[in-house]
């Protein structure tokens, strides 16, 4: 598919410019003209070598399409349509990628679009979990009060997220720390400390010959390490991306001590509450379930999640499943089957988010109090042995005259 940028009139005189995607230029003409818009100019999108990184760089995050929700939310529950709002939002807009998503909506929906339809186009911009809340909120007639949800659910989301990758980033940020200062001391710092113990006659004390072995090692080697470092982590990432190191790295990271428990709340909490505001929304219990296990990322619950869907396709209540699969907790069977009896499952999923959230910050506190004395430890037995590498000789050679 082509990009093309135009510029054209619409019924009433105004100029409009944006994007569109279409096999050739004769396509792209046709889509504009179903627009009920005349070109002015229809040309392919100039190409840029450095195209990537501004794509990298000037895209829409999701922290956009958070503010976006709340102040469309804001509008169209005021009593605005749609396409005004969209209009007020284009004009107050400043990143220029996000007010081209959003005029290029605005066009869909002039188009005759609907709103789920327009945003459709846009997979890695809005999640299925928004475009299938959109379409039912547009069915039902009740787009304001979807929005209003979306809105403080994907605020919940980047609140909660920012805990939980907080507290994943820290600790390791503090050991690639730690690792980057022990290899810098080892080639730069200790030859300098140990090179007036190379030529002792007597015999060095143990923690000083592997200090100097070490250190020789490094400072003759450090490429070789480096390279090494490097060839593992590009063949680690190769191996990831494979269906069964994928399955396998998911599999593992739910058995690493604390880390694991804590990716375990954390995606429960997505689960519950995703599955919460869809069945909310009036959308089947299948085609939410499915949903949900698109959003979850962790391959191991997405196969849990899987089988949740088949064994309700099957005729099974979704509290079955739940409780036959160890990754997830008794606790969630239990109220997911009250939840069904009462017919009160939407309200009894957003209770138990609330309550796997809480669970989450119990073990994000965790993380934290355990990473500190980890690394005073660490810190602490690497200082008292570089100590006794360097001060040991000299108490030795002390004792001698």
């Amino acid at each position: 598919m082509l990009r093309f940028t135009y510029k054209a009139k619409d019924l009433k005189g105004k100029y409009i410019t944006g994007l569109v995607e279409s096999r050739d230029i004769k396509e792209a003409a046709g889509l504009l003209r179903d627009r009920n818009l005349f070109i002015i100019h229809l040309k392919v999108e100039s190409s840029n070598v450095f195209k990537p990184l501004d794509n990298y760089f000037s895209r829409v995050t999701y922290n956009d399409i958070v503010a976006f929700t709340s102040q469309l939310a804001t509008m169209v529950t005021a009593g605005l349509t749609l396409s005004e709002s969209l209009s007020i939002l284009v004009a107050q807009l400043k990143k220029p990628v996000l007010k081209k998503l959003v005029i290029q909506i605005q066009e869909d929906i002039q188009g005759g679009k609907t709103f789920a339809s327009s945003i459709e186009k846009y997979p890695k911009t809005f999640s299925p979990v928004y475009i299938s809340l959109v379409r039912a909120g547009e069915a039902s007639g009740k787009l304001d009060d979807i929005l209003q949800r979306l809105a403080e659910n994907m605020e919940k989301t980047r609140s909660f997220n920012s805990k939980v990758k907080g507290a994943m980033v820290y600790p390791v940020l503090v050991i690639i720390v730690m690792i980057c200062v022990a290899f810098a001391m080892m080639i730069l710092v200790v030859p300098k400390l140990t090179a007036m113990y190379k030529d002792f006659d007597a015999s060095l004390p143990l923690p000083t010959v592997i200090l100097i072995t070490v250190s020789d090692f490094f400072s003759k080697f450090w490429y070789v390490i480096i390279g090494v470092v490097l060839l593992v982590i590009f063949l680690f990432s190769k191996w990831q991306k494979t269906k069964t190191g994928a399955q396998l790295r998911d599999k593992l990271i739910l058995k690493i001590p604390i880390f694991g428990h804590l990716i375990m709340e954390s995606t429960l909490v997505e689960v519950t509450r995703t599955l919460s505001i869809l069945i909310a929304a009036g959308i089947p219990i299948l085609e939410a379930i499915e949903i949900a296990e698109g959003a979850v990322e962790n391959l191991s619950y997405k196969n849990a999640m899987k089988d949740v869907e088949n064994a309700v396709e099957k005729g099974f209540p979704m509290a079955v499943p739940f409780n036959e699969n160890p990754l997830f907790p008794p606790i969630l069977g239990q109220m997911v089957s009250v939840g069904e009896q009462t017919g009160k499952l939407d309200e009894t999923l957003l209770k138990m988010s609330k309550y796997f959230e809480e669970e989450t910050n119990i073990a994000l506190q965790t993380v934290l109090k355990a990473i500190e004395p980890m690394i005073i430890v660490v810190l602490g037995v690497g200082v008292l042995f570089l100590v006794m590498s360097i001060m040991l000789p000299i108490y030795d050679l002390t004792n001698q005259f």
